[in-house]
């Protein structure tokens, strides 16, 4: 299948070399000359993955959005929440009817950038999926080099509109068998592990983070008063999830440490093995926190204040989040006021959700 991956970070060079080695033909597309200039010149990534290293040439590496978007059936856009605007906007003239753009993990960044595309006047008719996680556990190690700790062996996924479901479904599973439709994108958002993972690791760590250069959240900063402030955040979420009526499996992240039922399977004591997340967090600029905090939990609490449901620990976490950055997080642009849908009755959610939003 003809596949586009846009982003420079961990999650695009392991799209590009894990679809390219499975023989999908991958165009990745940078927006950074400079930082892409390694890969353009040899137009070959290496993979490491549990079956050893492997060179894998890729179909096309550009600057040039339109050249890696034109043909493609999908395109992958693992890029933090706070990118996808501007993706979006960058891919606006270039869309065909009919391409699926995925998001893993999206944030609700589906509705946020089908608005942004069609205020670009793109008119092309696109359906956004979004998972609850990266398909990777993984991270580079160096310009052309990157390192799959983990593949998800589940991904449950939602599509936007959700009229497009069985077309987007079909287009997916050619490139990731493992995805498993969730009910819409707002089922979707309420399955990305980020916001609930994230902020405890990071907070209840932020001391530690700003003393040493480099701090493994995995390892010693998961102590068990941590695992429980985890537990309980995740609770909350599954309770809105509840509250909305969404019956697909809610993937309760203490399968994540306890078992091998959640999206990576045995995930947790092999990226502590591998060393690869003992690493510098500049805690007010990392994604943990910009993506994660400021949009992914923020957008928790919104949703659950809009169901009726209480969540105490992630408003309580949010405010202390907004205590050291210096700003007020809970009218972000991820909630549901900053989306200005805050008013929406539950049925004209469902419809939007449904149907889009008009052209």
């Amino acid at each position: 299948m003809q596949i586009c991956v846009l982003g420079g970070g961990n999650g695009a060079y392991a799209a590009a070399a894990d679809l390219s080695h499975l023989g999908h033909h991958v165009a990745l597309w940078r927006r950074d000359a400079e930082g892409l200039a390694p890969l353009l010149a040899s137009l070959t990534l290496t993979l490491k993955n549990s079956s050893g290293e492997h060179l894998v040439p890729l179909a096309k590496v550009t600057t040039d959005i339109a050249q890696a978007l034109r043909g493609a059936a999908l395109v992958v856009v693992p890029v933090p929440a706070f990118a996808q605007d501007d993706i979006a906007r960058a891919m606006a003239p270039h869309l065909q009817d009919g391409q699926v753009i995925f998001l893993p993990p999206g944030t609700f960044g589906s509705v946020t950038m089908m608005r942004t595309l069609r205020a670009a006047g793109c008119r092309a008719d696109v359906a956004f999926a979004e998972t609850g996680t990266l398909p990777w556990l993984a991270r580079k190690h160096g310009p052309t080099s990157i390192n799959v700790t983990v593949r998800a062996t589940r991904l449950p996924t939602g599509i936007y509109p959700a009229r497009h479901a069985a077309q987007a479904f079909a287009v997916l599973r050619a490139a990731f068998p493992s995805v498993e439709p969730a009910e819409d994108a707002l089922a979707g958002a309420l399955l990305n592990a980020g916001p609930v993972i994230h902020p405890p690791l990071i907070l209840m760590n932020a001391g530690p983070l700003e003393h040493f250069e480099r701090w493994d959240i995995h390892n010693e900063g998961t102590q068990p008063s941590i695992r429980r402030v985890t537990n309980a955040l995740d609770e909350e979420r599954i309770a809105v999830r509840r509250a909305l009526g969404y019956s697909h499996e809610h993937f309760p992240l203490r399968d994540h440490y306890e078992n091998d039922r959640w999206m990576y399977g045995d995930a947790h004591r092999q990226l502590v093995k591998s060393g690869d997340w003992r690493e510098h967090i500049p805690l007010l600029q990392h994604r943990y926190m910009l993506e994660d905090v400021h949009m992914g939990l923020a957008f928790l609490v919104s949703v659950g204040a809009w169901a009726g449901v209480e969540t105490p620990v992630a408003a309580g976490l949010l405010a202390i989040a907004g205590a050291i950055c210096g700003q007020d997080l809970r009218q972000g642009p991820r909630t549901l006021g900053g989306l200005g849908l805050a008013g929406l009755s539950s049925a004209a959610m469902k419809a939007l959700l449904s149907e889009g939003e008009p052209t």
